[in-house]
Protein backbone atom coordinates (compact mmCIF):
# COMPACT_ATOMS: atom_id res chain seq x y z
CA UNK A 1 0.00 0.00 0.00
CA UNK A 2 1.53 3.38 -0.94
CA UNK A 3 2.71 5.51 1.95
CA UNK A 4 1.78 9.15 2.47
CA UNK A 5 5.37 10.13 1.57
CA UNK A 6 5.32 8.19 -1.73
CA UNK A 7 1.96 9.78 -2.59
CA UNK A 8 3.35 13.25 -1.87
CA UNK A 9 6.47 12.56 -3.95
CA UNK A 10 4.35 11.38 -6.86
CA UNK A 11 2.15 14.49 -6.72
CA UNK A 12 5.23 16.75 -6.62
CA UNK A 13 6.70 15.28 -9.79
CA UNK A 14 6.11 17.49 -12.85
CA UNK A 15 3.38 16.70 -15.35
CA UNK A 16 4.55 16.24 -18.95
CA UNK A 17 5.25 19.50 -20.74
CA UNK A 18 7.39 20.97 -23.49
CA UNK A 19 8.63 24.14 -25.14
CA UNK A 20 10.13 24.64 -28.60
CA UNK A 21 12.64 27.47 -28.83
CA UNK A 22 13.41 28.77 -32.33
CA UNK A 23 16.11 31.33 -33.07
CA UNK A 24 13.94 33.47 -35.32
CA UNK A 25 11.11 35.98 -35.03
CA UNK A 26 7.50 34.81 -34.56
CA UNK A 27 6.43 35.59 -38.14
CA UNK A 28 9.27 33.53 -39.64
CA UNK A 29 8.60 30.65 -37.25
CA UNK A 30 4.84 30.71 -37.87
CA UNK A 31 5.33 30.15 -41.60
CA UNK A 32 7.11 26.84 -40.95
CA UNK A 33 5.43 25.76 -37.70
CA UNK A 34 1.99 25.57 -39.33
CA UNK A 35 3.30 22.54 -41.25
CA UNK A 36 3.21 20.58 -37.99
CA UNK A 37 -0.60 20.87 -38.00
CA UNK A 38 -0.64 21.03 -34.20
CA UNK A 39 -2.45 23.40 -31.86
CA UNK A 40 0.32 25.65 -30.53
CA UNK A 41 0.77 29.18 -29.26
CA UNK A 42 3.72 31.14 -30.60
CA UNK A 43 5.24 33.86 -28.39
CA UNK A 44 8.29 36.08 -28.65
CA UNK A 45 11.14 34.92 -26.39
CA UNK A 46 13.69 37.68 -26.82
CA UNK A 47 14.95 39.77 -29.69
CA UNK A 48 16.13 36.82 -31.82
CA UNK A 49 14.08 33.98 -30.32
CA UNK A 50 10.50 32.69 -30.32
CA UNK A 51 8.90 29.92 -28.29
CA UNK A 52 6.22 27.46 -29.39
CA UNK A 53 3.95 26.16 -26.64
CA UNK A 54 2.27 22.87 -27.68
CA UNK A 55 -1.13 21.83 -26.40
CA UNK A 56 0.33 18.43 -25.59
CA UNK A 57 -2.26 16.06 -27.00
CA UNK A 58 0.24 13.62 -28.63
CA UNK A 59 1.69 12.64 -25.26
CA UNK A 60 -1.27 13.39 -22.98
CA UNK A 61 -3.85 11.47 -25.02
CA UNK A 62 -1.61 8.88 -26.68
CA UNK A 63 1.12 6.43 -25.77
CA UNK A 64 3.97 8.33 -27.39
CA UNK A 65 6.48 9.82 -24.90
CA UNK A 66 7.00 13.57 -24.92
CA UNK A 67 10.72 13.36 -25.77
CA UNK A 68 10.08 11.36 -28.95
CA UNK A 69 7.35 13.75 -30.10
CA UNK A 70 9.48 16.82 -29.44
CA UNK A 71 12.52 15.38 -31.23
CA UNK A 72 10.41 14.74 -34.32
CA UNK A 73 8.87 18.21 -34.21
CA UNK A 74 12.22 19.93 -33.70
CA UNK A 75 13.72 18.00 -36.63
CA UNK A 76 10.77 18.88 -38.86
CA UNK A 77 11.02 22.58 -38.00
CA UNK A 78 14.77 22.73 -38.56
CA UNK A 79 14.92 20.72 -41.80
CA UNK A 80 14.38 23.64 -44.13
CA UNK A 81 14.88 26.62 -41.86
CA UNK A 82 18.02 28.73 -41.52
CA UNK A 83 17.71 28.73 -37.72
CA UNK A 84 18.17 26.08 -34.99
CA UNK A 85 15.42 24.67 -32.77
CA UNK A 86 15.86 23.71 -29.11
CA UNK A 87 13.17 21.41 -27.72
CA UNK A 88 12.82 21.41 -23.93
CA UNK A 89 10.75 18.57 -22.51
CA UNK A 90 9.97 16.92 -19.18
CA UNK A 91 7.71 14.30 -17.63
CA UNK A 92 7.40 12.50 -14.29
CA UNK A 93 10.52 10.41 -14.84
CA UNK A 94 12.98 12.51 -16.87
CA UNK A 95 13.73 15.89 -18.40
CA UNK A 96 15.99 16.95 -21.22
CA UNK A 97 16.51 18.85 -24.44
CA UNK A 98 17.03 18.20 -28.13
CA UNK A 99 18.81 20.57 -30.50
CA UNK A 100 17.96 20.28 -34.20
CA UNK A 101 19.80 22.26 -36.84
CA UNK A 102 19.36 21.77 -40.58
CA UNK A 103 20.13 18.26 -41.77
CA UNK A 104 22.59 17.48 -39.01
CA UNK A 105 21.83 14.74 -36.55
CA UNK A 106 19.90 16.09 -33.53
CA UNK A 107 21.82 16.22 -30.27
CA UNK A 108 20.38 16.09 -26.77
CA UNK A 109 20.82 15.38 -23.09
CA UNK A 110 18.66 13.74 -20.40
CA UNK A 111 18.40 13.94 -16.62
CA UNK A 112 16.48 11.51 -14.44
CA UNK A 113 13.77 12.93 -12.16
CA UNK A 114 16.18 13.22 -9.23
CA UNK A 115 18.66 15.15 -11.39
CA UNK A 116 21.02 12.28 -12.13
CA UNK A 117 22.78 12.94 -15.47
CA UNK A 118 21.91 10.31 -18.07
CA UNK A 119 23.53 11.69 -21.22
CA UNK A 120 26.90 12.00 -22.89
CA UNK A 121 29.09 14.94 -21.89
CA UNK A 122 30.11 15.46 -25.52
CA UNK A 123 26.51 16.32 -26.35
CA UNK A 124 26.81 19.48 -24.25
CA UNK A 125 29.90 20.60 -26.16
CA UNK A 126 28.17 19.95 -29.49
CA UNK A 127 25.15 21.88 -28.22
CA UNK A 128 27.31 24.87 -27.31
CA UNK A 129 29.20 24.79 -30.62
CA UNK A 130 26.10 24.65 -32.82
CA UNK A 131 24.44 27.53 -30.97
CA UNK A 132 27.61 29.62 -30.92
CA UNK A 133 27.68 29.82 -27.12
CA UNK A 134 30.66 31.16 -25.21
CA UNK A 135 33.34 28.42 -25.32
CA UNK A 136 34.51 29.20 -21.79
CA UNK A 137 31.74 30.64 -19.60
CA UNK A 138 28.78 28.84 -21.17
CA UNK A 139 30.56 25.52 -21.68
CA UNK A 140 31.67 25.60 -18.05
CA UNK A 141 28.07 26.14 -16.95
CA UNK A 142 26.87 23.29 -19.19
CA UNK A 143 29.56 20.97 -17.85
CA UNK A 144 28.29 21.60 -14.33
CA UNK A 145 24.91 20.27 -15.42
CA UNK A 146 26.51 16.92 -16.29
CA UNK A 147 28.05 16.42 -12.82
CA UNK A 148 26.34 14.73 -9.85
CA UNK A 149 24.50 17.15 -7.58
CA UNK A 150 22.28 15.78 -4.82
CA UNK A 151 20.59 19.17 -4.38
CA UNK A 152 19.43 19.56 -8.00
CA UNK A 153 16.53 17.58 -9.46
CA UNK A 154 15.60 17.43 -13.15
CA UNK A 155 13.62 20.68 -13.00
CA UNK A 156 16.55 22.51 -11.43
CA UNK A 157 18.82 21.15 -14.18
CA UNK A 158 16.44 22.50 -16.81
CA UNK A 159 16.40 25.89 -15.11
CA UNK A 160 20.20 25.86 -15.28
CA UNK A 161 20.04 25.13 -18.99
CA UNK A 162 17.57 27.99 -19.53
CA UNK A 163 19.95 30.30 -17.64
CA UNK A 164 22.68 29.48 -20.16
CA UNK A 165 20.28 30.11 -23.04
CA UNK A 166 19.36 33.44 -21.45
CA UNK A 167 22.94 34.58 -21.99
CA UNK A 168 22.43 33.65 -25.66
CA UNK A 169 19.46 36.00 -25.93
CA UNK A 170 16.53 33.81 -24.81
CA UNK A 171 14.00 35.62 -22.61
CA UNK A 172 11.10 33.35 -21.72
CA UNK A 173 7.89 35.15 -20.67
CA UNK A 174 6.65 34.70 -17.10
CA UNK A 175 5.12 31.28 -16.55
CA UNK A 176 6.89 29.57 -19.42
CA UNK A 177 9.29 27.58 -17.28
CA UNK A 178 10.30 23.90 -17.25
CA UNK A 179 8.33 21.75 -14.85
CA UNK A 180 4.93 23.31 -15.55
CA UNK A 181 2.10 21.30 -17.09
CA UNK A 182 1.01 21.79 -20.70
CA UNK A 183 -2.18 23.51 -19.50
CA UNK A 184 -0.23 25.95 -17.33
CA UNK A 185 2.15 26.73 -20.16
CA UNK A 186 -0.72 27.39 -22.56
CA UNK A 187 -2.40 29.66 -20.02
CA UNK A 188 0.81 31.62 -19.46
CA UNK A 189 1.39 31.99 -23.21
CA UNK A 190 -2.21 33.03 -23.79
CA UNK A 191 -1.85 36.23 -21.78
CA UNK A 192 1.16 37.29 -23.87
CA UNK A 193 0.95 38.73 -27.41
CA UNK A 194 0.83 35.50 -29.37
CA UNK A 195 -0.01 33.73 -32.62
CA UNK A 196 -2.35 30.72 -32.48
CA UNK A 197 -1.26 28.09 -34.99
CA UNK A 198 -4.52 26.22 -35.50
CA UNK A 199 -5.34 27.28 -39.03
CA UNK A 200 -4.16 24.86 -41.73
CA UNK A 201 -3.46 26.69 -44.96
CA UNK A 202 -3.57 23.73 -47.31
CA UNK A 203 -0.66 22.27 -49.27
CA UNK A 204 -0.26 25.13 -51.75
CA UNK A 205 0.04 27.83 -49.08
CA UNK A 206 2.14 25.57 -46.88
CA UNK A 207 4.61 25.04 -49.72
CA UNK A 208 4.73 28.77 -50.34
CA UNK A 209 5.44 29.43 -46.67
CA UNK A 210 8.13 26.79 -46.62
CA UNK A 211 9.77 28.25 -49.72
CA UNK A 212 9.75 31.73 -48.22
CA UNK A 213 11.43 30.46 -45.08
CA UNK A 214 14.10 28.54 -46.97
CA UNK A 215 14.73 31.15 -49.66
CA UNK A 216 15.45 33.81 -47.08
CA UNK A 217 18.03 31.70 -45.28
CA UNK A 218 21.30 29.97 -45.85
CA UNK A 219 19.66 27.15 -47.84
CA UNK A 220 18.38 29.59 -50.45
CA UNK A 221 21.32 28.90 -52.76
CA UNK A 222 20.19 25.28 -53.02
CA UNK A 223 16.70 26.02 -54.33
CA UNK A 224 16.02 24.49 -57.77
CA UNK A 225 15.75 27.76 -59.67
CA UNK A 226 19.16 28.98 -58.45
CA UNK A 227 20.97 26.75 -60.94
CA UNK A 228 23.71 24.18 -60.47
CA UNK A 229 23.51 20.46 -59.80
CA UNK A 230 23.45 20.83 -56.00
CA UNK A 231 19.75 21.71 -55.92
CA UNK A 232 18.70 18.53 -57.74
CA UNK A 233 21.08 16.43 -55.64
CA UNK A 234 19.62 17.94 -52.48
CA UNK A 235 16.08 17.10 -53.65
CA UNK A 236 17.02 13.48 -54.28
CA UNK A 237 18.72 13.28 -50.89
CA UNK A 238 15.64 14.66 -49.18
CA UNK A 239 13.41 12.06 -50.81
CA UNK A 240 15.85 9.28 -49.99
CA UNK A 241 15.90 10.34 -46.34
CA UNK A 242 12.20 11.17 -46.11
CA UNK A 243 10.81 7.84 -47.30
CA UNK A 244 12.35 5.58 -44.64
CA UNK A 245 11.85 8.23 -41.96
CA UNK A 246 8.13 8.48 -42.74
CA UNK A 247 7.78 4.69 -42.87
CA UNK A 248 9.58 4.34 -39.55
CA UNK A 249 7.34 6.98 -37.99
CA UNK A 250 4.21 5.20 -39.25
CA UNK A 251 5.41 1.86 -37.87
CA UNK A 252 6.18 3.42 -34.50
CA UNK A 253 3.02 5.56 -34.61
CA UNK A 254 5.25 8.57 -34.03
CA UNK A 255 3.50 11.70 -35.26
CA UNK A 256 6.57 13.88 -34.87
CA UNK A 257 8.78 11.67 -37.04
CA UNK A 258 6.04 11.25 -39.62
CA UNK A 259 5.89 15.02 -39.95
CA UNK A 260 9.68 15.25 -40.22
CA UNK A 261 9.68 12.65 -43.01
CA UNK A 262 6.75 14.33 -44.76
CA UNK A 263 8.53 17.69 -44.74
CA UNK A 264 11.62 16.08 -46.29
CA UNK A 265 9.51 14.42 -48.97
CA UNK A 266 7.71 17.68 -49.68
CA UNK A 267 10.99 19.54 -50.08
CA UNK A 268 12.39 16.85 -52.37
CA UNK A 269 9.31 16.50 -54.53
CA UNK A 270 9.07 20.26 -54.97
CA UNK A 271 12.75 20.43 -55.91
CA UNK A 272 12.42 17.75 -58.57
CA UNK A 273 9.25 19.29 -59.92
CA UNK A 274 10.87 22.69 -60.30
CA UNK A 275 13.95 21.15 -61.90
CA UNK A 276 11.70 19.43 -64.46
CA UNK A 277 9.89 22.67 -65.28
CA UNK A 278 13.13 24.64 -65.51
CA UNK A 279 15.93 22.27 -66.50
CA UNK A 280 19.42 23.08 -65.37
CA UNK A 281 21.59 24.79 -67.96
Amino acid sequence: MPTEQSRTDREARPAPGALLLCRAGPESVAAVARLLREDMLLVSAGGEWSVLVPEGRPWLEGDEPVDRVLTGWASALAVGAPWPVVALWWDADRAGYTLASGFRRPVGYVWLANGTPAGEDEAMHTFAGRLGLDPVLDVQSLDELTRPDSTADATARMHGLVAVLTRAGVSLPDGLTPGESADSLQAAAGIQPHIRLTEWWGWRDALRAELDAVEGGRLGTLLPWTGGPQARLLALTQIAAGLPLTAWGVRRRSGGWVVAGAVLLMHGALGLACSAVRPLD
